[in-house]
């Protein structure tokens, strides 16, 4: 399989996935691209998929779910416009990766997840990476976002629904 990567120097292979993932296909946004230079993507999925964490593809990362394709991030967080110091509420946790690249834009970041397993795993892995101070965990329905901390600057689903949850208007 051409996109299973042996090579283990994750720094050359972020760099390579900035360049041809990210700014080959209209990402811009310098804040975004140096964001996805330092999170360490392949620390948000289990060791047996570190060949994968830089392709352009999603991985699976327990639950039925995966970490979504770098680009999809990208292009996500760049629509976001997000600024230092804004209040994001982000639902969908996942692997955490998301949530890692907004700690690093500088936001306050309020991340739910249904599955608690997921929720745990990404708060560790934040916590190691020292990512967390900004960072606030909850468990539970993102449908209806976690009204005590509302209201916030921008809203980022990462998760699938069908249509927009009218708390989340």
């Amino acid at each position: 399989m051409s996109w299973f990567k042996k090579n283990t120097d994750f720094e050359t292979q972020r760099a390579e996935m900035v360049k041809n993932q990210l700014q080959a296909r209209d990402i811009v946004d310098e804040r975004v691209l140096e964001a996805f230079l330092a999170v360490e993507r392949h620390k948000f999925i289990d060791a047996s998929y570190h060949g994968q964490a830089y392709a352009d593809h999603p991985v699976h990362i327990g639950c039925g779910q995966t970490i979504s394709q770098p680009y999809v991030v990208a292009y996500m967080t760049q629509e976001l416009r997000v600024s230092e110091g804004m209040r994001v509420l982000e639902v969908g946790t996942g692997s955490g990766y998301q949530t890692a690249i907004l700690a690093v834009l500088g936001c306050q970041v309020y991340t739910i997840e249904r599955h608690e397993d997921l929720t745990e795993r990404a708060s560790t892995i934040l916590q190691e990476l020292e990512l967390d101070a900004n960072v606030e965990f909850f468990v539970g329905d993102g449908t209806v976002g976690v009204p005590e901390e509302a209201p916030f600057d921008r809203i980022i689903v990462t998760a699938a629904a069908p249509s927009i949850p009218l708390p989340l208007k």
